[in-house]
């Protein structure tokens, strides 16, 4: 099974870089100062932000169908991404060390299905859901915070 896995465009979030934090506070988003890796994962670049960088954490709509799984959360974002990352049936970065809750969408944006995988899971468990031909995209998340990470579409 084929599948692409793309960072988010950084296009969508420019008129935050380097907005000062008195303006970001107004858009309910904070910079923070990365201090730990693993612990900051962009979803523009789907990796993990280095100490010394800075991120913005922002909410951000990974669902914006009109169904009942809508859905939004906080995301980081690197101040330095400049190109979204892409994986052809490759795991990125932010996917490989984390317990995942990942959600089996179909083309009208209705779950499908879902399951959750341990650290090192993540490839057997987005083909596992990808064997249901209903199937077309898979979102994964942090099990423990809830957070959207990446989506997985069909190549």
């Amino acid at each position: 099974m084929a599948y692409i896995i793309e960072g988010l465009s950084p296009q969508q979030f420019e008129r935050f870089i380097g907005m000062p934090d008195g303006e970001l506070a107004a858009y309910n988003a904070i910079r923070y100062a990365v201090s730990n890796k693993p612990g900051f994962p962009c979803r523009i670049t789907l990796e993990d932000s280095d100490p010394g960088e800075t991120a913005i954490l922002i909410n951000h709509y990974s669902r914006d169908e009109d169904t009942p799984f809508r859905a939004s959360h906080a995301i980081f974002v690197r101040e330095t991404a400049v190109a979204p990352a892409r994986f052809e049936d490759e795991i990125p970065p932010v996917l490989r060390t984390r317990a995942l809750s990942l959600r089996g969408f179909d083309a009208a944006g209705m779950m499908a299905d879902a399951m959750t995988t341990e650290p090192g899971g993540a490839e057997e468990g987005l083909l596992k859901l990808f064997e249901d031909p209903r199937i077309v995209e898979v979102d994964a998340h942090n099990v423990a915070r809830g957070c959207f990470l990446a989506r997985a579409r069909r190549a």
